[in-house]
Parts: C-alpha cells; structure tokens; sequence
C-alpha cells in the first residue's frame, strides 16, 4: 500500500503551524498583560471611590460595586485568557518538538518505553525496540499508559496478516489528521509518571468493598435526620442538641463503617491517576466518525447502555474527588460527615462498580488500540516517502524481500540502502566483511523495518514484501559476571533459543551475528553449519555475519539456497573509509591490523620456525 498524498510536506506544515501557534501565544501574551493592568486600574478605583466616599463624602458609597463587578469580570475574562495562553504555549512546545523529531533530536523527548522491556525477549534488545534512542521513543505519542502498553506489545510480538492489513487502513485514514493528533497531545494531564489507567482494569475485577445493607439504611436515615436538625436549628425551630445528637451518631456510624471507607480510598487513591485525560482521550474518539474497519470497530467497542464512556469515567472521577474531599478537605469534611455524605460517595461507587465496571476493560483496550494507531500515523505522517510493506501469505515458504532498505533509526540523509531478498529459493545470507563496515547494521535493518511490518506501519525501503514469520536473533551477547557465564556459553543459550523457536509452525527469520564467537574455529565452523542447517530445514530464512572466511564455506552445503555477501572498506590517504554497500562474494581482506595501528599500537612481525632455531 503506497502512502496517500500529502498537500505539503511535514517539515513545512510543521514550520507553519509553529508559526501560527507562537503568533497566538504573543498575541494572547499581550491580552493577558491588559488584563492584569485593567484589574490594578479597577482596584485602584476602587480605593479610589473607598476614600471618597468615606472620607471626604464625594461620592455614595453605593458606587463601589461598579468597580468590584468590573473586577470579578476581569478576573474571569483573564482566567479565561490564561487557559488559552496556556494551551497555545503547549501547542507551539509541540509542534517545536515535532520539528526536532524530523531533524533527528527526538531521543529524551518522548518516553522510552523502558519499563516494558524483557531482556529475555527473543529480538527486542538487539533491534532497540525499547529503551532510549528506540523505535518506541521515536514512535510513541500516546497521552495514557494503554497506549504506551498497546504500542509496545505490538512492538514484542507480530500480528496476523488480517490484524496488519486492517492497521494499515486505520493508519493510513489517521495519517493526514493533524488537527486531531494535536489535539490529542494537547489534552491536559497530571505528571507523566502518575497516568496509570491500567490500575482502573485491576481495580474493576478486584473483590467489591460493600457495606451491610442495616448500616446503608441507617446512614441514609441519619443523614435526612442530620439534615433536617441543621435546618431546623437555622431557622430557630430547634436548638443544637439535635445537631450534636446527629454528631454523635454519625461518629459511631463512621466508627463501624470506617475501615471499609479507608480500604476504598486506598485503592481509588491509584485509580484516580489519569481518570482526567482518559475521559478526555475518550471524549475525543467518541466524537469522530470513521471509514476503517478497524477504526469503526474500536467506536463500536465503546457503545454501551447508550451512556458514552467519557462521561461515565468522568462520573466515577469525581465521585472519587468528593470522597477524598469528605476526609482530606479541612473545609468540606466537618459538614460532610454531618450529614453523612462520605456514605453516599461510597454507594455511588460500588453501584458504578456493579454496573459500569464489566464494561472498563473492553474501553481501556479500545484505547490503547486507538492511541497506538495514532501513533503509528504520526510516524507514517512524519515519513510520507515510506510506504506501508505488502504482506503475503506465501505457500512456498517464508518471505523477505526488499528494495533500497534503510534503518528507520538512522537519519535520512545519512541512511545508506541495500537490497536483500531472503525466500523459499535464496533462504540465507552470508554476510563477511571489515569491522565497522556495516555488517551488524545491515540485520538490524532487515529486522527493525520486518518489526514495522509486523505492526502495521510503514517500513523505510522503496518496496517492501514480507510473509507472516517470527524473529530470533543472536546479535549483543555478552558475559554475565552476576550469572558465572561466559560469553560462549551465553551464545550457546542465545541460539539454543532461536533454534527452539523454530519447533513452532510459523516459519523463523533468524538474524545471527558473529555466530559462536568465543570458541576455536573448528569447533565454531561445526557448530554454525549445524544451526544454520537445523533452522533452514525446519523452514527458516535468515543472515549469518561472520568474521571468520572458514564459515563462508557453509554456503556450499546449501547450493543455491545460500549466498555469499560481504562489506568492505577502503583506506585512502592514511584514513579509513567505507560505503556499507553490500556486495557479492567474500570479503577480500581484513583492516583489523589497519585499525590497530591507526589507534597507536605497534605490531611487530611473527618470527617462524626457523628464526628461532638460529637464535
């Protein structure tokens, strides 16, 4: 699926809206600093009239409510200007960032996923999915936890071929919707770190906080009771027994009821977080029609019981305010529990529980799926010459071919593209070459961009053909002091993995770096070919990089389903170069000596046999 037309390219379109926004911060700026001076004018004349009026008798005192109505107007009017102000300044901090992202400085902007990495993931380390400077980080505009937590399991694990063509309509139709991701990002929220809405999915399926039914009629009962005594005594029906007999009631009420209160707030105080933004976010879809499937299928998921979502979330927000208002408020608590109103907060709680909680699942995923799709459009948007890959479900073996493929990680203008076609008749790809020369970033490319194929995004290459397959990769191993491992034997681990992983039916794309360093050539020249053969013959398709020539030998076992490539590097002036062009044919010669002697370390010459017989 090639990309739909853009009326003007993201870098201009962002320059402009930029310009836009700041022009309405200055011009808000300037608005609100007449209303602050307005307000000291007001207050003045105020005085003004104060001192006239009674000291010297100039004016009626009456007057004074000209400049007090004027000032609550002008602090309502500067509020409102103050809100505006601040949402322009977001939107210009935003489009200033998305400006920064297309000039390659996004990392440490967004977050970095970190927290859902699992370092015994079979690919996501080695082809930084997660982490600072990921493709998450660089993907990633959601506004609540789901969204964060949807996009990085998409990352982890790939989806079917029916889930990735309905991704690519929903991206495609969100690709142009500017207006709509701004306004998305521009949602007003707590501190990032506290927007945790997955707690409200937990919260919804724990065991209920109920109270007796004898002791829910009887606070009910005190509070109309508490109720009539206040009034009563304020229109001196009554003196303040009646109120202190309610007191004390109540007191013994909560001194029951109490604990199961305490319980509830316990385990609202981490729902709250982020109720805000999620209504919000859901407000905000609920509002849009859509023309993809997938789009309209995440709406359908939100109608129920012909109440929207928002409005139940942001019904459950504040009834979780006004419970906390009734203990932790020194003003409104006195009052409340006079009359009994912290009871009533938690039996509008458990009724929403009962009634709206079985729905909270199947809105929080809608969500999630719903940001991460966005998500996925901010990255296509941001990279309209990417198209979306085409996905096939070969029935001769697994499929991986592409044309001018470049790492998404790498800026545009210093990405460098090669072709590779791994399929049914050329399953594996023997890359040797110099250190440096590009060989690692070559499999990181092949398996970065099959991950955004896998996710429904678009992948950097001209052309872009693949088929449902898994990932394994053997790229950064290393010892392990804390674990008494070795590197070879954390290698052994590694590839005993991806070859396990080919027991499953779905065909393996295996990525395999410097396959068994750590050990003597022969014992590594029998161990690779046997991977490399155990893989191939359960139907895998892959690369193998390599710095020993004895290991390119592999290939003649396959025949034609194996091929040897290779990087090479050029020294020109006493300065090493390279193109990380990929090339057919083993790699000619080595720069390990070259690099060593360009750090500084002096190489001396091997003596033979016979040199040393003569000394």
């Amino acid at each position: 699926m090639q990309p739909s037309p853009i009326k003007q390219s993201p870098q201009l379109e962002y320059e402009q809206r930029l310009e836009s926004r700041a022009s309405k911060v200055r011009a808000l700026t300037k608005q609100s600093d007449l209303y602050s001076n307005l307000r000291g004018f007001v207050f003045l004349a105020a005085v003004a009239i104060l001192m006239a009026s009674t000291i010297w008798g100039l004016f009626s005192l009456q007057l004074i409510w000209l400049p007090i109505l004027t000032f609550i107007l002008l602090i309502i009017l500067h509020a409102r200007c103050v809100r505006r102000l601040r949402q322009a300044r977001l939107a210009e901090a935003y489009y200033r960032t998305s400006l920064d992202r297309l000039n390659d400085q996004w990392v440490d902007v967004r977050p970095t996923g970190e927290e859902f990495f699992d370092p015994q993931h079979m690919y996501a380390g080695d082809l930084d999915l997660l982490g600072r400077g990921s493709l998450f980080q660089l993907m990633c505009s959601a506004r609540t936890k789901l969204g964060e937590e949807t996009l990085a399991r998409w990352l982890l694990s790939p989806a079917s071929t029916k889930e990735i063509k309905e991704r690519q309509q929903a991206v495609e139709e969100l690709r142009n919707e500017l207006d709509f991701r701004e306004e998305l990002e521009l949602l007003e929220a707590e501190v990032h770190n506290d927007i945790e809405q997955t707690h409200l999915s937990e919260w919804v399926q724990q065991p209920l906080t109920t109270i007796p039914a004898p002791l829910q009629w009887a606070s009910v009962i005190m509070g109309i009771f508490a109720a009539c005594t206040v009034i009563s005594w304020m229109l001196s029906y009554t003196g303040i027994a009646p109120i202190c007999v309610a007191i004390i009631i109540q007191v013994c009420l909560l001194f029951f009821i109490g604990p199961r209160i305490r319980e509830l707030l316990n385990q609202t105080d981490e729902v709250r977080n982020g109720l805000a933004v999620l209504s919000d976010v859901l407000s905000l879809i609920e509002q849009r029609q859509f023309e993809a499937p997938h789009l309209k299928a995440i709406v359908s998921a939100l109608e129920t019981d012909g109440i929207p979502p928002s409005q139940s979330i942001a019904q459950l927000r504040r009834q979780i305010q006004g419970l906390n208002n009734c203990f932790r408020n020194q003003f409104s608590a006195p009052l409340a529990i006079l009359l009994g109103i912290p009871f009533h907060y938690v039996y509008a709680i458990q009724r929403w529980i009962i009634h709206i909680g079985p729905h909270c699942p199947d809105w929080l995923s809608a969500v999630g799926e719903f940001e991460a799709l966005c998500s996925l459009a901010g990255y296509a948007y941001e990279h309209p010459e990417d198209p979306f890959p085409e996905i096939i479900e070969s029935e001769v073996g697994p499929c991986l071919e592409a044309t001018e493929l470049g790492h998404p990680l790498i800026p545009l203008k210093e990405v460098v593209r090669n072709d590779v076609t791994l399929n049914a008749d050329n399953r594996l790809l023997m890359i040797s070459g110099s250190n440096m020369s590009g060989k690692s970033t070559l499999m990181r490319t092949v398996g970065t961009n099959f991950v955004l194929a896998m996710i429904g995004a678009p992948v950097r290459a001209a052309k872009f053909t693949v088929s449902p397959m898994q990932a394994g990769t053997a790229m950064r191993v290393q010892d392990s002091l804390q674990q008494g491992a070795s590197l070879f034997y954390q290698s052994v681990a590694r590839l005993s993995a991806v070859v396990h992983l080919a027991d499953d039916p779905m065909p393996v794309l295996f990525l395999l770096d410097e396959i068994l360093q750590g050990t003597n050539s022969h014992d590594r020249r029998i161990g690779a070919q046997s991977v490399i053969e155990t893989l191939i013959e359960r139907g895998g398709i892959g690369i193998v990089t390599t710095h020993d020539l004895a290991l390119t030998e592999i290939t003649t076992q396959f025949g034609n389903q194996a091929k040897n490539v290779h990087f090479e590097d050029q020294l020109i002036d006493g300065e090493m170069t390279f193109d990380y062009r990929m090339r057919p044919g083993i790699v000619e010669h080595s720069n390990a000596l070259e690099l060593m002697k360009m750090m500084g370390i002096e190489l001396k010459a091997l003596s033979t046999e016979s040199d040393q017989k003569k000394v």
